[in-house]
């Protein structure tokens, strides 16, 4: 939590003193940011965590004796707080870092900013300074334990699901802040020839969603491409929206991706993609609502379980933030609210046609 006076208290580690004063300076210039300290490697940064209690930290991956993912996860089992990846650049390997360390616990990457003299210098610091502003409200946990499932609907599940008639099926998947682990960690439930395509919305900072693909099919086991326009949907495998489109599904099951305003504040959106599925597919289509903060997402979910799609939203205990999954229940548009792992034990039944073995309500995830 910020202290009294509301400002955000910010720990800097990154082993090199010219980037932590960069970032100092960015992060100092905003009257709501105290720096509380910074820290030169990753058993500095646990020690500060510890006496100094910040709101956020931010976090270099690559340092001397324990480097930032080491670091994230010692952080998120002995203190945790809310930590902001600062990745030095967009490389293969920077990527792959990146997303271990969420895997970690790492709640979201921005790039580091450009020096004062770049032209994008002032783009990257206000990313930076509003990653650091908005995670300083994220409650974080040590871990994500295994819940019982809750499911307030499920025999209207089961109706929906039995009464569908056409066997193709269509997975919908929405996230935001700390949801690339969320995805993973579903999509590792799956069978990668499973009888269904899986399309996904994760909001992320430009230049990283092709690495994030890389990462999430090695990770998971369950082959992610990133969709191109007209890209016929193809059973057993996931399409994750590109930077700068909004993302749709035509009726015949294609990728429609367009240069169109944000909605919510973001493109690719949640929102967009859950609207664009016609009323006829809702039927044979399950849509998902992971962890991420606002709204995106959520109405347009209640307007697919109305028109007969199953409707699943991640539950409070292993969400980063429960933002978009919080407005989903508010909405009504939840027939499941389920830990990442069920999600997904959810998803392949559902490809399958497996009606008689969905949860119920109060039984013990297995």
């Amino acid at each position: 939590m910020t202290e009294k006076n509301g400002r955000t208290r910010v720990l800097v580690v990154d082993d090199s003193a010219s980037v932590r004063e960069l970032l100092v300076h960015i992060l100092a210039a905003d009257p709501a940011i105290d720096i509380v300290g910074c820290a030169a490697d990753g058993e500095e940064a646990l020690r500060m965590v510890q006496e100094k209690r910040p709101d956020v930290i931010t976090m270099d991956l690559h340092m001397p004796n324990l480097d930032g993912i080491e670091a994230t996860r010692l952080i998120m089992q002995a203190c945790p707080t809310p930590v902001v990846i600062v990745s030095g650049s967009a490389s293969r390997a920077d990527v792959d870092a990146s997303f271990r360390a969420i895997e970690a616990g790492a709640l979201v990457v921005v790039q580091r900013p450009s020096g004062a003299d770049q032209p994008a210098h002032q783009a990257s610091a206000s990313a930076l300074l509003r990653a650091v502003k908005s995670m300083a409200e994220v409650k974080v946990v040590r871990r994500w334990p295994k819940e019982r499932l809750r499911n307030k609907a499920a025999a209207d599940l089961q109706e929906a699901c039995a009464s569908s008639a056409v066997s193709r099926r269509l997975a919908l998947i929405g996230a935001s802040t700390g949801g690339p682990a969320v995805i993973r960690e579903i999509l590792a439930e799956i069978p990668a020839g499973c009888a269904m395509p899986i399309v996904i919305v994760q909001h992320m900072s430009s230049g990283f969603v092709e690495g994030f693909a890389q990462w999430l099919s090695s990770a998971s086991k369950f082959p992610v491409s990133i969709a191109k326009h007209g890209d016929m949907l193809a059973d057993g495998l996931a399409y994750l929206a590109p930077d700068g489109f909004q993302m749709g599904i035509t009726r015949d099951l294609r990728i429609s991706l367009v240069r169109a305003a944000p909605e919510h504040g973001m493109c690719p959106s949640v929102s967009y993609l859950f609207r664009s599925v016609k009323k006829e597919l809702c039927r044979n289509t399950a849509a998902v609502l992971l962890t991420g903060m606002g709204k995106d997402g959520a109405v347009e979910l209640r307007r697919l379980k109305d028109d007969g799609a199953v409707t699943i939203v991640q539950d409070r205990s292993s969400a980063a933030v429960y933002g978009m999954p919080g407005e989903a229940i508010r909405q009504d548009a939840a027939q499941m609210i389920l830990a990442p792992a069920e999600i997904g034990k959810v998803l392949r039944m559902f490809a399958q046609n497996m009606t008689a073995r969905l949860p119920l309500a109060g039984q013990e995830g297995k």
